[in-house]
Parts: structure tokens; C-alpha cells; sequence
């Protein structure tokens, strides 16, 4: 795919949640989120790491493993950038799965659209978020995963509230981070878990990768209907 977007793909860059008879967004009442109490680190790539390396560690057998994800089901891929997991997810999935690549960079989505069809991968849908919501139709998802990009995440409690809608029931959030300050590109352990825990997340587990990939916390949402009243959220201290 080379040029302008074509149309198709546009229309799954723009994606609109999924809805049976909801008000469309600009007539709902826009819901206020409480920032961070932490730094927010600046977007400075649209991948993280050695590619050879991430795959010499494994870190895609790891997230298929932990999350426990099988062929033919879908998974969101938050601040997908450039697709390094989105893309080898796309085979382990299978042509029945569906990889959700979402960001908020229409040209890391443009790139990765581009690779996309150059691995002649059909089951990639990308979707351009917002930094609150990602946008992603309502239970379309089996796992959503967040990849060593949390840090860079700067409306994190309205993004997990509005994350939880599109998350099946029974499906599962893991997040790949650094132990280090947010400021220094990663998330301390206590700190994410408490974000999570804030907006309704269950800590299911969390344990080191292997190699340099950092470590892994698997969390189960809330249901749509227990999340909490975004003005009720406290926010957590670094």
C-alpha cells in the first residue's frame, strides 16, 4: 500500500465503537477522569527495544502464554505503534483471529497498515484512538495487551474505564513494563497496580520476563456495569 490511505482502510483506521442503539458520541455526557498523580513520559518511537532481541526472549511466546490466547481470538493491541506484536500476533492468531492495532499516531497506523499488507495479513484492523479511549467496538475483544507503553499514556484512568467495555467476559489485560519511574520510560510494579485498582482491575498475577523484556502483570477487568463513577477515582502517587 503505497500513497494516500486507500479507502478501505480508512475505514478501519476510524473506528467507532460498536453499538446497538447507543447516542452517538458527541451527544453523550462527556465524562471527566482524574489525571495522574505521576509524570507522563513523552511518546519518542514507535517501538520499543531490539526486535531481534524481543524475539530471542521470546516476548511473544510469553504474551501468548500468560494471557493464555489461543487461535481464532482477538486481541487488542494498545499503542500498537509500528505492529511488532500486532503483526506476529496476526499469525499466531490464525485467519480466523482478529488483531485490534490500535494507536493515536495515524502514521505509525499507516506504517504498520503497510507491513500489514506486505505479510499479506488480512486479520490486522487498525483503529485510531484517542489518548482518553480507544475506541474499540464493545466486547469485541478476547485479551487486550499493553506493551512497554503505559508510561507514555497520558489520560490513564479514562483509558482503562473505557478499555473494560471492549473486553469480553472472562478476557484478560496484560501489561508489559519496566520497573523504573514513569518519567524514565517504565511504571513501578506497586504504581500500575494501583492504577489498575482504581478503576475496578483485579490483579491476577504478575511475574518477571525472561531476558530484557522487563516484567508482566495480567489483570481481569471490571464489568461495564461495576466501574466505578469516574469522579469516585482516586488517583495513585508514584
Amino acid at each position: 500500500m503505497n500513497g494516500p490511505l486507500t479507502a478501505a482502510l480508512l475505514a478501519a483506521l476510524v473506528l467507532i465503537p460498536a453499538g446497538s442503539a447507543g447516542a452517538a458520541p458527541s451527544a453523550a455526557k462527556e465524562l471527566v477522569f482524574p489525571a495522574p498523580s505521576r509524570p507522563v513520559a513523552a511518546v519518542v518511537s514507535p517501538g520499543w527495544g531490539d526486535p531481534e532481541q524481543r524475539d530471542r526472549d521470546r516476548e511473544l511466546q510469553e504474551i501468548i502464554r500468560r494471557l493464555g490466547l489461543r487461535s481464532g481470538m482477538a486481541v487488542a493491541d494498545i499503542g500498537a505503534g509500528e505492529g511488532y506484536d500486532s503483526l506476529r500476533l496476526a499469525r499466531a492468531l490464525g485467519p480466523a483471529g482478529r488483531v485490534y492495532a490500535e494507536d493515536i499516531n495515524a502514521d505509525f497506523l499507516r506504517r504498520l497498515g503497510d507491513e500489514a499488507k506486505r505479510r499479506r495479513l488480512a486479520n490486522v484492523t487498525l483503529v485510531l484512538g484517542r489518548p482518553a479511549d480507544p475506541l474499540l467496538p464493545s466486547a469485541a475483544v478476547d485479551a487486550a495487551i499493553l506493551v512497554h507503553m503505559y508510561h507514555e499514556i497520558s489520560q490513564p484512568y479514562a483509558l482503562l474505564y473505557h478499555l473494560a467495555s471492549a473486553i469480553r467476559p472472562g478476557g484478560l489485560v496484560g501489561v508489559e513494563e519496566l520497573d523504573r519511574p514513569t518519567g524514565s520510560h517504565g511504571t513501578p510494579p506497586k504504581l500500575l497496580v494501583c492504577e489498575f485498582q482504581a478503576v475496578g482491575y483485579t490483579l491476577v498475577n504478575r511475574a518477571d520476563l525472561p531476558g530484557h523484556l522487563g516484567y508482566f502483570a495480567v489483570f481481569r477487568p471490571p464489568a461495564p456495569q461495576h466501574l466505578p463513577a469516574p469522579e469516585a477515582i482516586v488517583p495513585c502517587r508514584e
